[in-house]
């Protein structure tokens, strides 16, 4: 009997033991949360691309409308019939507005091959339903947009192929991450004939070809298709790659964790480092880091990313971490995932014990917790106000006067048109940490930025609260448009910039989604940067013409009393204007209670003042007035100012102008610059801002200024000590400050004289230092792959003449997206002059040059270098060649030509030149200038290393005893765009947009005497006739190299902003 019992105990113990985790799970509460599963790579009954995610929400008792979530039933994507072999589309909703959570378990598709019935998948075949698409994403989007708290959970292969760019790069802004096309993972064996989980198209691709054996890595690149192994042994140290937690995470998921995992992987960057909740770790050798950097893949990347919003908390798991095979049949039981988790610790499903689940238990209790912080619209908010003359912002509960000093910022970087909104929000980030280590206080921009810009900027300002940046924020209008209709008031026009201002202010709300629309920015706003905001800056540089238009069309239109502005004695354009005020102004007073100090762009050409000493009539035509404009109501206390764009190089007044030239400034120096801001100010009842100012540390120039200060050919330390010396003239004269035009240089721009040189369409993929508008910026990109100051040790290139560069003649060539390198070394450098012979296109150039002598070419030359070691040194070029004298005497008729009939082949070479300005009639001397252009050709010896004390960028060569460095930029040679081995063609038969592309450019030297008579060469001369020269060649490049440089400039300026 006693036996009995003890039995019947131990078998209560048993039940008891087993059934209470049974009975515990029952007795807990189900959780409401609605989770939109997204899933289109559904291609059998197995569903396994959701099987995880599906398990776990069911274990955790998380329902959806008040039931478990069922595998079959609640997902969206693909509807899979595995008797038919084929998939149906099971569409997203058409919103997700009932929807707490939205999960992206992958996009990546069904394919037909998915139907074959064969051990190995994974071949290359058509497309049946994947990738994500835009009118998706949108919804996604609008969900998360909104103020409902939400939450995003997105897994390898959300935006990976066959998801289109835009979508693409949408989603990774979202999430806060950058992918350059990597995937990969590890096989246990890389012999496909022994391991049937290699893809097909590795087989298919390398068929014999393929010799890798043993374990190592895949690494495949999606978007450029290229591929890498990573061999045991060779690359690889130690087998596999593990999740392990950052110090973030393990204090997020309160443990610490070092997982194996076994799948697929992308290899992304997080924008910001403590966005990393867990990274990948793998052991790789010394060559295998070197195979990692050979092709640029990061050696470290992201395993989880997370985003921390005011509405949402966005994830991403940078592998198929919910991908399993299989999971127990049953979820009913509590603790069931820990007994997994050691039952199954060196099984393949580890990892989803190890990590998934207990990642996403604590992400989804993260979310539960997850509070939003209310927004106080009940009273009225502005954070900045004009206070007499001061502009005055709102710093710690008081008011205090602030100096504006800062910089524009553009939305250009290489191999990009503004319009592609291609900045990332970690470049922004970056830039606004050097800005405000300049010691600056405010940003402005022209129109809507890419939602990095807002991202970056609530993060920086959140972070440095003693040191915010201000944004003055502007509003663009289509010019085009304008242009063409000559009337402000076009209705299309109109429409869409005041559409474009009411987007404007609930992007700085960070309460929009913009859809994709060419040559704007798009994306999801949800950075509310409103109290960093300070000022609106309204419009662009108004075309002249289009003002009197406007004014002659409206004449009768009658003052504007609005709600916040009115109108007293304005022209019609003026009240337009201030219409446009009042709409911005009512539109965020009405919507989020909050109003900011009002300007508009204005410059010197549609100025308040008269300046009869102006050659160029439109320069002077109409007047755009701010002081006829004036606040009402609300706005009262928060104010207006007037902004203007003031250079002191154009327009030509500044040059001619008697009184503003023998106007002597606070330094007792005559400055027709302090002069005319002396008068504006003047002319004004509020307070003005130089919301431009700016100049170019380039090579090519187009305007001159009495003073020297340029719009060119000013060194990049020359352009620092200008920019101090405007802004200390902007302070003297009372103004509210000034903002330098611009942060970072712009290659995709153009000016005047130089635009009919290159190709309009490829400028953003090199850069052109002959134009002076790519190089406003205190930022460069220029890689200096060579840095022309003697020292050789960074050459490469390719050898043209001598095998090494250890022979006594030693010629080689190398390039960048800025210049032609060449490096010179001989004895011969010490008695004699090289001069460098260019053959840059076919079928054209002189074979002869009448200031070389007794020498022939087997080339036709089209340049020549003449370099000398008293610095009269150049470029000259075929007059037949010439680009310059084509515009201005064959095409124009400005000035006697070179050649009274164009001759090939002429043996006359000339000098470089560039238009500087045309002939101006000058109404207060009543007299004609001549013509002006300047020797563009000419070359400066020098120190050209940034490191360097005597750095100078304005160097063309470096001549140090027997060896000479030689940069020439591809513009001087006629390349319209280098990028893609394109140069100007044969002008007098196929006009000013002459272009050919060559396969190789052709170069040699001469060296010649103090009599020009040549006494060697390369190659070897026979007889007097020179050789055929050795063909220079260089890969073509879609998207350009670049490197960021603070230049000179920026530290002057960042010890003048300590001053103010």
């Amino acid at each position: 009997m006693k036996r009995i019992n003890i039995i019947v105990i131990i078998v209560v113990i048993v039940l008891a033991a087993l059934l209470t985790p049974i009975v515990w799970w029952y007795a807990e509460d189900e959780k409401p949360l609605n989770v939109a599963i997204l899933d289109k790579t559904v291609p059998n009954e197995t569903y396994r691309e959701h099987l995880g995610v599906n398990w776990f929400l069911n274990h955790y008792k998380y329902t959806i409308d008040e039931q478990a979530y069922n595998l079959r039933e609640h997902y969206y994507g693909t509807l899979p019939n595995d008797a038919a072999k084929q998939v149906e589309q099971k569409p997203f909703p058409a919103d997700f507005n009932h929807y707490d959570v939205i999960y992206l378990a992958d996009s990546y598709g069904v394919y037909k091959d998915d139907f074959t019935e064969r051990s190995r998948l994974g071949e290359r075949s058509e497309k049946m339903v994947g990738g994500l698409e835009m009118e998706e994403w949108q919804k996604i989007a609008a969900r998360l947009a909104s103020p409902k708290k939400s939450m995003l959970i997105a897994e390898f292969n959300s935006f990976a192929s066959p998801t289109s760019e835009p979508v693409r790069r949408e989603l990774q802004d979202y999430l806060g991450l950058a992918w350059s096309g990597w995937i990969g993972r590890y096989f246990d064996e890389l012999d496909y004939y022994k391991n049937v989980e290699i893809p097909q198209w590795v087989v298919d691709q390398y068929g014999d070809n393929w010799p890798y054996k043993g374990g190592g890595f895949i690494l495949f690149n999606e978007l450029t298709e290229q591929l890498v192994v990573l061999e045991q042994k060779k690359h690889v140290r130690t087998a596999g790659i593990k999740v392990q937690f950052t110090d973030k995470g393990k204090q997020f998921f309160g443990k610490s964790a070092n997982s194996e995992y076994q799948y697929w992987f992308d290899i992304v960057t997080p924008n910001y480092e403590e966005d990393m909740l867990a990274r990948y770790a793998w052991d790789l050798t010394d060559e295998g880091i070197a195979r990692l950097e050979e092709f640029g893949i990061p050696q470290q990347f992201a395993a989880i990313v997370s985003q921390e919003k005011r509405y949402t908390t966005s994830y991403y798991f940078a592998g198929d971490f919910n991908d399993v095979a299989r999971v127990p049949s049953i979820y009913q039981i509590k603790g069931l995932p820990t007994v997994y988790k050691y039952l199954e610790k060196y099984a393949d499903r580890s990892f989803y014990w190890s990590i998934y689940t207990p990642v996403m238990k604590k992400i989804v209790e993260h979310f539960e917790d997850k509070q939003i912080e209310a927004v106080n619209q009940e009273q009225l908010n502005y954070n900045a106000r004009i206070q007499g003359k001061a502009f005055e912002v709102m710093k710690d509960g008081k008011w205090e006067p602030i100096v504006m000093k800062g910089v524009n910022i553009g939305m250009g970087k290489p191999g990009a048109f503004p319009g592609e909104a291609a900045i990332t929000e970690e470049e922004y980030y970056r830039w606004f940490n050097q800005i405000a280590e300049m010691n600056a206080n405010m940003i402005r921009v022209y129109t809507i930025h890419p939602p990095g810009f807002y991202r970056a900027l609530a993060k920086y300002n959140e972070e440095h609260p003693e040191q915010p940046l201000y944004v003055l924020h502007g509003a663009w209008i289509d010019e085009g448009n304008l242009e063409e209709s000559l009337d402000a008031y076009e209705k299309e026009n109109l429409a869409q910039f005041q559409q474009e201002m009411k987007r404007l202010v609930d992007v700085i709300h960070g309460n929009i989604y913009i859809k994709p629309e060419p040559g704007h920015a798009s994306g999801l706003y949800d950075a509310d940067v409103s109290k960093y905001v300070v000022g609106w800056v309204l419009g662009i540089e108004w075309y002249p013409k289009m003002v009197v238009g406007t004014n002659e069309k409206h004449a009768n239109i009658g003052q504007y009393d609005g709600t916040y502005f009115e109108t007293k004695k304005a022209a019609p354009f003026e009240i337009w204007l201030a219409e446009q005020m009042d709409l911005i102004t009512v539109y965020e007073k009405d919507k989020y209670n909050w109003m900011r100090p009002m300007s508009f762009t204005n410059w010197v050409t549609t100025d308040l003042l008269d300046h009869p000493s102006e050659p160029s009539k439109d320069e002077d035509l109409v007047s755009v007035n701010p002081n006829v404009i004036y606040t009402k109501g609300d706005m009262q206390a928060i104010g207006e100012f007037a902004s203007y764009h003031v250079y002191p190089y154009y327009p030509d007044f500044f040059n001619y102008d008697r009184d503003y030239l023998n106007d002597v400034d606070f330094r007792g120096n005559k400055n027709s610059y302090a002069a005319y801001l002396k008068e504006l100010h003047a002319a004004h009842r509020m307070p003005v801002l130089i919301a431009e100012f700016g100049i170019p540390g380039s090579r090519g120039m187009t305007h001159e200024n009495v003073y020297g200060w340029n719009q060119g050919f000013m060194s990049e330390q020359a352009q620092g000590e200008t920019l101090q010396h405007l802004f200390e003239d902007i302070m003297h004269e009372g103004l509210l400050g000034g903002l330098v035009f611009t942060w970072q240089d712009e290659w995709f721009k153009r000016t005047w004289n130089t635009e009919d040189y290159d190709n309009p369409n490829r400028r953003p993929f090199w850069s052109n230092t002959q134009t002076n508008e790519q190089q406003f910026g205190l930022l460069s990109f220029d890689r200096l792959k060579v840095k022309a100051d003697g020292n050789t040790e960074e050459w490469g290139g390719t050898q043209l003449f001598g095998t090494s560069p250890s022979e006594a003649t030693d010629f080689a060539v190398d390039y960048d997206e800025q210049y032609l390198y060449i490096k010179l070394k001989s004895e011969l450098l010490e008695k004699a002059s090289p001069r460098i012979l260019l053959d840059v296109v076919p079928e054209q150039g002189n074979r002869s040059a009448t200031t070389i002598k007794d020498i022939t070419f087997s080339n036709g030359v089209d340049f020549i270098v003449e370099l000398n070691k008293n610095d009269d040194s150049r470029i000259v070029i075929d007059e037949y060649y010439d680009m310059y004298d084509y515009l201005y005497s064959r095409s124009t008729k400005q000035i006697p030509p070179r050649m009274e009939v164009p001759v090939n082949n002429s043996g006359k070479f000339a000098p470089i030149y560039y238009a500087l300005n045309k002939q101006m009639y000058l109404p207060e001397e009543d007299r004609v200038t001549d013509f002006s252009f300047y020797e563009t050709g000419k070359l400066m010896q020098g120190n050209a290393n940034p490191e360097a004390e005597g750095y100078n960028s304005l160097v063309d060569y470096n001549w140090s005893e027997d060896i000479i460095e030689l940069r020439i930029p591809w513009l001087l040679i006629q390349a319209k765009d280098p990028s893609q081995r394109e140069f100007v063609g044969n002008l007098h038969k196929d006009g000013a947009e002459a272009s050919v592309k060559v396969e190789q450019i052709y170069i040699g030297a001469v060296f010649v005497d103090d009599e020009n008579q040549v006494v060697d060469s390369l190659p070897k001369a026979t007889g007097k006739v020179l050789p055929e020269l050795e063909a220079y060649t260089w890969e073509t490049w879609q998207l350009p190299k670049s490197e960021e440089r603070l230049k000179p400039s920026y530290s002057i300026l960042q010890k003048l902003f300590e001053a103010y």
